[in-house]
C-alpha cells in the first residue's frame, strides 16, 4: 500500500506548480502536475476560487476533491510529483463517480501515474 500523500500548503508551492507544471482540464476539475527530482510520495494541494461560491460551497467542493483524491490515489503509488486540484463550479454538483472518473482522466492527461 502506498504511503499517504503529503499536502502543499504554502502559496509559493502552489505558484511553482502553476508556473512550471502541466495542466489538464476536465469537466469537473483542473489538475496541475509538476514532476520533482525525488522518490518521495506525491504532494497534493487543493484550491477553490471565490467564483465558485461562498465559504460553505467552497469548503464542500474542496472536501469532495479531497475524498476523490484519497480514494483514487490510495492504490496508486505516485511518487516524485506535486499535484494541485482546482475545483470548478461543476465540481460541486457533479456525481461522485463521475468526479472520480474526471480525476482519473486528468491524471492520465497530465501523464501522471498509470
Amino acid at each position: 500500500m502506498a504511503p499517504p500523500p503529503q499536502r502543499l500548503k504554502r502559496r509559493a508551492e502552489f505558484l511553482r506548480v502553476a508556473a512550471k507544471g502541466r495542466r489538464a482540464a476536465v469537466h469537473g476539475l483542473v489538475l496541475q502536475a509538476l514532476p520533482r527530482d525525488d522518490d518521495q510520495p506525491a504532494r497534493l494541494g487543493f484550491t477553490v476560487t471565490r467564483k465558485v461560491g461562498n465559504a460553505v460551497v467552497r469548503n464542500r467542493t474542496r472536501r469532495r476533491l479531497k475524498e476523490a483524491a484519497r480514494l483514487l490515489l490510495a492504490d496508486r503509488a505516485l511518487t516524485g510529483v506535486d499535484l494541485v486540484l482546482i475545483g470548478r463550479d461543476a465540481t460541486r454538483g457533479r456525481d461522485f463517480a463521475a468526479l472520480m472518473d474526471d480525476l482519473s482522466r486528468a491524471l492520465a492527461k497530465a501523464g501522471v501515474g498509470s
